[in-house]
């Protein structure tokens, strides 16, 4: 064995002990850590032959690499939507890199983990409320999730057509419905071969909203005279958590055919809290829901999990399987992941889950979903009632979408946001809402409390007077 390694593997237990007591340092420091950083580093090209074992890794990174290290699971980062991680996931997450297993069979020769993610699932759908019927796996993101299920949706659509576009290739003519989709299912109709400027766009109900309306909606299929095509929908968009009336639209599928798939990337969690999970009513007839786990779950990047109806599975592995893999066996006698999502190789992504959903339960997770809730209502009541600031829509969850109030302000928005995270003390995102130049902040993070936004709004007051 090299003598590094050996001498590494002699002292592992320090050197966990020491790299333990740097990670509780930085949590430890989260309310006081930079949320922003202006540190660069001149990057190497050239590697030490002889290498400076763990510990000696471990002082190069902290000489250069560490100051770039920002407070994006702390409480005051409202960008993107961004989760933390709690204590149990981050258990759950150490514990998957020491065992390291790749992820695959129900029953495999040596890996049998796949048994966990399976029980994971089932605890999502538990906490989630939704019907046992669905299929669900982990994937890296919101992006692999709409991915995997819009590709299951493309296979639905060629059969349809009398195409198998797993085997035959893409074929032209695929329609897609949507009003306000994410940037993500986007990307996943181009990596799809679908194009990610190829749908047929819905209107949205009037009344500062970002919901689909139904009337539209029905319209546009009835335009298609019978065509099958997906319909993408949002169980909260990005940047008003506005939800697409599911009732309605299980309606239309009682008259028409058509793939339906939702994208409830941080939206799904509302289901957690007894005085928002209406906005999800209805959901549980959708083929394919994608649910974020890095984000509302606060588990570490990289979480997500997607759902697909466990009725549409041939379908699923007709998209995925391993064709040329003969000793994998019959994909649907024996169950393997390998064959129903894009990876082969996969790490067990669901442990950090597990253990959060097993450590806080269905009520850690509606106080969470609740207190960020409550959180984001603090802040848009400031911004209502400052005059310095205007409000862009009504917070209907999670996030609060606003701008520097009056029009002449416009040109300073990105200056003021800019000035803002240079602070340190709390980040957040640049958008733009109905031609408006605006901030979003987004709350999912379970640290985060009132007194953060106390702190926070103060500093807006002062810079914006400024």
């Amino acid at each position: 064995m090299n003598q590094l390694l050996q001498n590494d593997l002699n002292q592992l237990d320090a050197i966990l002990e020491k790299t333990k007591q740097q990670g509780l340092s930085y949590t430890h420091q989260l309310n006081t850590r930079p949320t922003s950083t202006r540190a660069t580093i001149t990057k190497k090209d050239t590697l030490n032959p002889e290498g400076l074992g763990a510990l000696g890794a471990l002082e190069a990174f902290n000489e250069r690499l560490e100051p770039l290290m920002v407070a994006s699971s702390g409480p005051r980062y409202w960008g993107f939507v961004t989760g933390g991680s709690t204590p149990g996931a981050i258990v759950g997450d150490w514990l998957a890199t020491v065992y390291d297993q790749n992820t695959q069979s129900e029953n495999g020769n040596g890996d049998n983990s796949a048994k966990i993610e399976l029980e994971t699932i089932q605890l999502l759908l538990d906490l989630l409320e939704l019907p046992k019927e669905y299929l669900g796996g982990f994937v890296t993101g919101a992006t692999m999730s709409n991915f995997t299920a819009l590709a299951v949706g493309r296979q639905w659509l060629g059969k349809q057509k009398g195409i198998d576009i797993a085997k035959e290739g893409v074929t032209p003519n695929l329609k897609v419905l949507t009003a306000t989709p994410h940037s993500s299912a986007l990307k996943s109709l181009a990596l799809l071969g679908m194009g990610s400027n190829n749908f047929i766009k819905i209107k949205v109900v009037e009344g500062n909203r970002e919901a689909i309306d139904p009337v539209d909606l029905e319209q546009k299929i009835m335009a298609l005279e019978g065509a099958p095509f997906i319909l993408i929908s949002s169980g909260g968009t990005v940047n008003t958590v506005d939800f697409d009336d599911f009732e309605a639209i299980s309606k239309l599928r009682e008259k028409y055919a058509f793939w339906w798939h939702i994208d409830a990337a941080f939206g799904g969690f509302a289901a957690c809290s007894p005085s928002h999970k209406h906005l999800l009513k209805g959901w549980e007839g959708a083929d394919s829901i994608t649910v974020d786990c890095h984000k509302w779950l606060n588990v570490p990047y990289e979480s997500a999990v997607f759902f697909i109806k466990e009725k549409h599975r041939k379908l699923q592995v007709e998209t995925f399987q391993n064709s040329n893999a003969p000793y994998l066996g019959d994909p649907l006698e024996n169950f393997t992941y390998l064959n129903f999502l894009p990876e082969n190789s996969r790490r067990l992504k669901a442990l950090p889950a597990w253990f959060s959903l097993m450590a806080y339960g269905k009520n850690g997770y509606r106080d969470i979903v609740e207190n960020n809730i409550q959180n984001a209502l603090q802040l848009g009541a400031f911004v209502e009632t400052n005059p310095l600031f205007e409000i862009l829509a009504p917070v209907r969850l999670n996030t609060v979408c606003f701008s520097l109030a009056g029009t002449e302000n416009q040109e300073n928005v990105n200056i003021f946001l800019k000035k803002l995270n240079d602070t340190g003390k709390v980040f957040m995102t640049p958008t733009v809402y109905n031609g408006k130049k605006g901030i979003r902040a987004a709350f999912v993070n379970w640290r985060t409390s009132a007194h953060d936004i106390v702190e926070v709004t103060q500093l807006m007051e002062t810079l914006a007077k400024a």
